[in-house]
């Protein structure tokens, strides 16, 4: 039964490093041909389109092979008769979860960062170009302001939704932060930068609002869509 056990756990470990392995061998070299793609060919108005992709196509791809694995413990699990390896297969799973989610959440933050530096890039490179000014119009000279879809609401429960907890760390029970961020032309949102004391609970705010799945409709001056800065309050109970 030891052995059993050791050779359940050393494939885990397996499984473990490829999909490690796998993950940085594409991230790497798709982030460095966006890189490159993005300077080049499309310029300045798809860079900031790309942001939310950046993101996504990260948790696409977790999403992915949680599906796999899932499939492959299942499998394990409804081929094995005995009642106590069922429940040793259960807790593998669980435990391989957690580390699944540990090592997704270190490749979004390379992501943050990555999008962080081209903003800053983007933002010395092209600083008088109208389109990337920080100046906000006020509401009073919107004719129509910029919304999510399902109302600031659905937005607080959906970054709450996609928040990781677990790399945040506190001895607080209460964690507060304001994110500001840029809803772009076109609905995207770039800028994202959350003010708050503790690091580790603004970098995840950042994340999870780069995350979200719907674009916002954007803010209108006379019928034409034009940049926003919003600010979003967030706090988060920690027990």
């Amino acid at each position: 039964m030891d052995f059993r056990r050791k050779r359940q756990k050393l494939e885990i470990r397996r499984m473990l490093i490829y999909i490690l392995y796998l993950h940085l061998h594409q991230a790497n070299f798709a982030m460095s041909k966006k890189f490159f793609f993005m300077f080049c060919v499309f310029g300045l108005k798809l860079f900031f389109g790309q942001q939310n992709m950046e993101f996504k196509s990260v948790k696409n791809y977790f999403d992915y092979q949680r599906f796999m694995l899932n499939n492959e413990f299942k499998k394990r699990f409804d081929k094995e008769p005995n009642v106590s390896s069922k429940i040793n297969i259960k807790k593998d799973f669980s435990e391989f979860m957690k580390k699944m989610d540990s090592i997704q959440n270190t490749a979004l933050i390379g992501a943050l960062i990555k999008v962080k530096n081209r903003e800053d890039l983007s933002r010395l490179n092209f600083q008088n170009l109208p389109q990337i000014s920080l100046e906000n119009p006020t509401k009073t000279e919107l004719s129509k302001e910029a919304k999510y879809p399902g109302g600031f609401e659905n937005l607080r429960s959906q970054v709450a939704d996609l928040f990781y907890s677990d790399a945040v760390y506190t001895q607080e029970k209460q964690l507060k932060t304001n994110v500001v961020f840029v809803v772009e032309k076109d609905g995207s949102i770039s800028s994202v930068h959350a003010e708050g004391e503790n690091f580790t609970f603004n970098r995840q705010a950042e994340i999870a609002m780069y995350l979200l799945p719907n674009k916002f409709d954007p803010a209108f001056i006379n019928g034409t869509a034009v940049r926003y800065r919003f600010r979003l309050p967030l706090a988060m109970n920690f027990e």
